[in-house]
């Protein structure tokens, strides 16, 4: 496993640990009989002024503007929404760059590039200025190749939906096996399930290109490349869970801020 992997998937399972702890804090609600259907979640302002809005971004734009932990972006995520248009090929792109070349990117691929010049990951690079610029611009053409090639160029080609849609019902490990499958299953353009191919095989060849290309030459293998591969699987994986969860997280934020306020004005 790379460094670029291996600290993805460190970092994601970070954030998944903090969101099973928040969701198993929450004591047991008994459920309403007259809708089945409906999220096992109580109906709270925050969460109806999330559906509210939810709702509007579903009828009126097939991407949200939502960022994860309010930093890293969320752009392909959809909350409640069950029926929305199918994506065009140029809107897969347009939100695959907007994402990719996003503010935040530049100091996150800066970040893991300071991690591996410190653990002197990939020896090839060589230390100092130069060594550190090409682990900033291996990290970042990493991520950008794979998010091109799993959201926009094999799902424009295999006509399947990059964006993931949050299920937002049942119990904690029910939408967490929903989150994980999404990384083998996936929506086509015209609404049905069906493997995901964009994910597995766009993974399979960004890994390939990544490594066969500009990484250095003693880690141009075969084994390398399924080292890669199987990051990019795992990050990509943990990374569906985080999503799932991430609107209960925001809402409770949120429940949090405003507690104090309600607090001051009484």
């Amino acid at each position: 496993m790379t460094f670029f992997g291996r600290h993805l998937v460190f970092l994601a399972v970070s954030g998944f640990l903090a969101i099973a702890s928040n969701a198993q804090q929450a004591p047991p609600a008994q459920q309403p009989l007259a809708d089945s259907s409906s999220s096992q979640q109580p109906e709270t302002p925050e969460k109806k002024k999330d559906d509210q809005e939810n709702d509007r971004q579903g009828k009126t734009s097939a991407t949200s503007k939502d960022r994860l932990f309010y930093t890293l972006p969320n752009f392909l995520t959809l909350e409640n929404a069950s029926q929305v248009p199918p994506m065009t090929s140029g809107q897969k792109f347009k939100v695959v760059a907007r994402s990719s070349f996003d503010y935040v990117q530049y100091p996150w691929y800066g970040f893991l590039a300071g991690i591996s010049q410190a653990e002197n990951s990939e020896p090839g690079y060589g230390q100092g200025a130069q060594g550190y610029g090409k682990r900033f611009g291996a990290a970042m053409a990493d991520g950008t190749i794979e998010n091109f090639m799993t959201s926009a160029l094999l799902p424009s080609v295999l006509h399947q939906d990059p964006r993931f849609f949050q299920s937002g019902k049942g119990g904690f490990w029910h939408r967490t096996g929903y989150a994980v499958t999404r990384i083998v299953v996936t929506r086509s353009d015209s609404g049905t399930s069906q493997p995901n191919y964009s994910e597995i095989i766009g993974s399979a060849l960004s890994a390939g290109i990544s490594t066969y290309s500009y990484h250095p030459h003693a880690d141009k293998t075969l084994r390398n490349t399924a080292s890669v591969w199987g990051s990019q699987i795992g990050y990509d994986t943990i990374t569906y869970v985080v999503k799932e969860f991430w609107p209960d997280i925001r809402r409770k934020i949120r429940k949090n801020k405003a507690a104090p306020a309600s607090a001051g004005s009484d």
